[in-house]
């Protein structure tokens, strides 16, 4: 591989502090950069402001560093990103493939989540949502991609998700957008993150293409969907389900723990070594191979 193909990235939105199963992602996506000699950046996604809490980028950061996972180049922040964004509305509305939608949650909600196009013939509205305009046709709105862990994936937008927002009507842009927008912007070639994400990244490369991505462009991007972490309950590691932040000083032992969570293997002896030696040997032995097809798998009872 040509190291400078390779661009990963990790993009945590700061809701808070991070968590195992944040860490799990953060640690898989870097070893696979760093394996393939390519590099590590690391995006902010602060674009949704009622869900953040202040000065958790700045923990998360800290976190980041204190295990060792150091980025390269500029951090990215979403939140300075609204000129590129309106920008993507722009285009997809002079190309014909946005629209205004009235729709209230509950009208959605009664359709399965799967929007009917009820709103197509509106136009570009300031106070409204804005809904990308998907093609009519089964083969043209079906899109697979082979993803590095868990196969072949495809999934048809139209009877699985209908046509989605990109911008909401409080005006925030929809992570769909943002990702899709950023990713090319950074020249992402490898996506490493957690299955729950598996099924937005046909939306996401559809958007690519709606922006411009041509269709090699897009059949390059890899994406490696990892199992999620969950508590005893069989809930995700997450926020809202009040995952407990990673303890500082007990760098080495989340870093062993979750090479282990990876199905990596990592020797014993190497729980306690530092950061920096942990992260050697797991450049060095790193496989995505090892990690299984699965959905879930439970996180240590330590974390």
């Amino acid at each position: 591989m040509n190291p400078s193909a390779y661009i990963g990235r990790f993009a945590p939105s700061p809701t808070g502090p991070l968590h195992f199963g944040s860490l799990v992602c953060a640690l898989a996506s870097f070893l696979d950069a760093r394996h393939h000699q390519g590099q590590w950046l690391v995006r902010i996604e602060d674009i949704d402001p009622p869900r953040e809490i202040p000065g958790a980028t700045n923990t998360i950061l800290k976190q980041l560093e204190s295990h060792g996972l150091f980025w390269d180049g500029d951090l990215l922040y979403q939140s300075q990103r609204s000129d590129a964004y309106n920008a993507a509305l722009a285009q997809l509305h002079r190309d014909g493939l946005s629209y205004s939608c009235n729709c209230n949650r509950q009208r959605v909600a009664a359709l399965g989540g799967i929007y009917d196009g009820h709103c197509r013939q509106h136009q570009v509205g300031s106070d409204s949502a804005i809904r990308l305009r998907l093609p009519e046709t089964e083969r043209d709105s079906t899109i697979t991609f082979e993803d590095l862990i868990v196969g072949a994936y495809p999934q048809n937008l139209c009877s699985e998700v209908g046509d989605f927002i990109i911008r909401r009507r409080d005006r925030l842009f929809s992570y769909q957008l943002a990702v899709a927008v950023d990713d090319q912007f950074q020249h992402i070639s490898h996506i490493i993150r957690g299955s729950d994400l598996l099924d937005s990244t046909p939306r996401q490369l559809y958007l690519q293409g709606c922006l411009g991505a041509s269709a090699e462009q897009t059949a390059a991007m890899q994406y490696g969907h990892l199992p999620l972490a969950v508590n005893g309950e069989g809930q995700k590691l997450s926020k809202q389900n009040h995952a407990p932040a990673l303890i500082p000083g007990e760098e080495s032992s989340n870093l062993w723990l979750a090479l282990e969570w990876l199905q990596q293997a990592p020797p014993v002896e190497l729980r306690s070594e530092n950061s920096a030696t942990i992260l050697s040997w797991a450049i060095s032995n790193w496989s995505l191979a090892k990690i299984p097809n699965c959905a879930e798998i439970p996180a240590p009872n330590s974390v």
